[in-house]
């Protein structure tokens, strides 16, 4: 066989005949390479978040200095391109930049207000995985709007707090900053000896050296970035194991050690036990809680694996309800993460519900009885469905939205009505979800359509019928 084929090519090339070899060879195709958006498009905060990108984890390295207030380290932001990009943007307020590299080459960084353009020496085809690398640092402070209030860095005592929502993160690292963009999230904090350190995930080797202590924190599972924290001050830390995972909760030295803040925090894993039942698996690799002791936070809020709550909620004594709706968001807002923020009520509706829940665990009012209380005195002009930016936090998203899921369990029964939150939470797990997902998943769950009951509890402005 060999020798044929041998023989057959010499004849040919002494007959002259041609083997392709004056065909003109193929172009290249010339990639045209523009900028990433300065925004992630969401139509209630379009200037949120950016395009061009997406991003596959965090991975920071930060000192800071108590006494100063100094925050100063590199954020090393692994992505992969969507589009052929010539320059690309991260959020980042009022820190200054040092260095930028993009895959070990310098790269130039400008600022446009909050965002961070930065150009690499060359542009990144589309799909091609990138490594930029932002060294950085300065005072950092929180960002202040009108409707939402103050969140973000926020210097507290002799430490400091990173909370809030919709925006945070962008205070104190640069960031894609859109629940859209989920990514994994590690962190190395340095601080002085002493000092505590809490965030998301599971905790890592702390190493001590020249009066100095790393805290190590990582959360594997994609998060949307307004959910990553960080807490430093005096805080007691009970570290446990529940259900084979890290169980993390800290209350401030400034509050008594089995107050009833310490005491809400120690019934966490029992709280996930129950909604577990409800809800289906825990979604995440670590569990806990945090209490701060700061009168400009007066809420809670649902950071991945840890939740943070304010001490207001514990004045009045022992409160397990707080700890059940930000254990819910767990499944609710950050396993199953909003592609946009109109959706909210996806997040708080069922948080909210689970409360409703677990008071009737606890045989306290049961879930009808608070419906029903609910239903009777509620503003019917307020909507969850498009609650508009400013409402994003009001009581329709909340109280309706609860009202909303209540009222969807009536309508299937219980039965299907629990295997529908199972199957939602499990199939859009790490994921990011829409109402408009969860009404086909619904009426999926219902063999009919539910067109006429989701407009009526979400966007109806008058009281509708109960099921």
């Amino acid at each position: 066989m060999r020798r044929r084929g041998y023989g057959l090519i010499l004849l040919l090339v002494l007959s002259g005949c041609s083997t392709g070899a004056d065909e003109k060879p193929t172009p290249t195709p010339t990639v045209s390479y523009g900028p990433g958006a300065d925004g992630a498009g969401d139509p209630y905060f379009p200037k949120y978040g950016n395009g061009g990108y997406d991003v596959a984890g965090y991975d920071l390295a930060l000192r800071y200095d108590p006494a100063s207030g100094k925050l100063d380290g590199t954020a090393t932001i692994t992505a992969t391109a969507t589009q052929a990009l010539s320059r690309f943007n991260l959020d980042l307020a009022g820190l200054a930049v040092s260095a930028v590299t993009v895959d070990g080459a310098a790269a130039t960084a400008a600022r446009e207000g909050a965002e961070l353009v930065i150009t690499p020496a060359a542009g990144i085809p589309s799909g091609r995985a990138f490594t930029a690398v932002v060294t950085y640092g300065g005072t950092p402070a929180p960002t202040h709007n009108d409707t939402l209030g103050t969140s973000g860095w926020l210097r507290s005592g002799a430490g400091a707090i990173a909370l809030g929502q919709p925006e945070s993160a962008s205070t104190w690292f640069p960031v894609n900053d859109h629940p859209s963009d989920k990514a994994t999230f590690r962190l190395a904090m340095t601080v002085p000896d002493g000092v505590e350190v809490l965030s998301n995930g599971v905790p890592g080797k702390n190493d001590t050296a020249g009066g100095r202590t790393t805290w190590r924190w990582a959360e594997e599972s994609p998060m949307a970035s307004y959910l990553a924290t960080v807490v430093i001050g005096q805080y007691r830390i009970t570290t446990a194991t529940h259900a084979g995972r890290p169980m993390v909760t800290a209350v401030p030295e400034s509050m008594p050690a089995t107050g009833p803040a310490a005491r809400s925090l120690a019934r966490t894993g029992e709280i996930t036990d129950f909604l577990e039942t409800r809800f289906g698996p825990y979604p995440f690799k670590a569990n806990g809680g945090v209490v701060v002791d700061e009168e400009q936070i007066r809420y809670a809020l649902e950071t991945q694996s840890r939740p943070v709550y304010g001490n207001s909620f514990f004045l009045g004594g022992e409160n397990t309800g707080v700890v059940a709706h930000e254990l819910a968001h767990q499944w609710f807002g950050d396993s199953l993460a909003l592609g946009r923020w109109q959706d909210i009520w996806l997040n708080e509706g069922f948080a909210t519900y689970a409360e409703w829940l677990w008071s009737e665990k606890s045989g306290d009012e049961t879930a009808q009885q608070l419906f029903d209380d609910t239903y009777a005195g509620f503003n019917w002009s307020e909507t969850p469905g498009d609650p508009t930016p400013q409402r994003l936090f009001g009581a329709a998203v909340y109280q309706r939205g609860g009202m909303t899921v209540h009222a969807l369990r009536k309508t299937l029964g219980d039965d299907a009505f629990f295997k529908l939150v199972k199957s939602w939470t499990a199939e859009h797990r790490d994921g990011n979800v829409t109402t408009a997902q969860f009404i086909q998943a619904a009426e999926t769950a219902a063999g009919k359509d539910l067109d006429a009951f989701f407009e009526a509890w979400l966007n109806g402005t008058t009281k509708p019928p109960k099921p």
